[in-house]
């Protein structure tokens, strides 16, 4: 191989590298809090984290269910428009898209479908899941606050 593109070979694998690891945390778990624009606790996650490609595919797919006070947290390296699918679920879920400023900026509740399936699209940088009816159980809306706390130990704020 010619060293052109040796070179070239190795610019694509570092940047093949960065994407498939971007958003990671290197947590398994996480705390989400919700607050209200007053600072109040309006609800609080106990959720799995989904920071690589492969495991914001599976998602919850696959899943039987859901406890209540539970979820999982898909974490992205930047906001932008995210579009989720109901792909092998066999429960309904809340499907809350949370801005790069920690901001909720969509809700969507999601019933469980066969293909073709429906695009539940918002603009996000951390995506939360949590069983159906449990935002609207917690009086949860779009510019409510989300903050995250990774692992057992101290906390990120999102």
């Amino acid at each position: 191989m010619t060293t052109a593109l040796v070179v070239l070979l190795g610019v694509v694998l570092v940047a093949v590298g960065a994407w498939a690891f971007a958003g990671s945390t290197g947590h398994d778990d996480a705390t989400v809090t919700i607050t209200d624009e007053n600072g109040s606790t309006l609800g609080v996650v106990q959720a799995s984290v989904a920071d690589s490609e492969a495991e914001r595919y599976r998602g919850l797919s696959g899943t039987t269910s859901l406890a209540n006070g539970s979820g999982m947290v898909f974490v992205y390296g930047a906001e932008r428009t995210r579009a989720y699918v109901m792909r092998d679920m066999a429960y309904p879920l809340d499907i809350v898209f949370v801005g790069a400023d920690g901001r909720i900026t969509e809700i969507h509740h999601a019933e469980t479908e066969e293909p073709p399936y429906r695009r539940y699209t918002g603009r996000a940088k951390w995506v939360v899941e949590v069983p159906e009816g449990w935002t609207t159980r917690h009086g949860i809306a779009a510019g409510d606050r989300v903050t995250i706390a990774y692992g057992s130990g101290g906390g990120v704020g999102s």
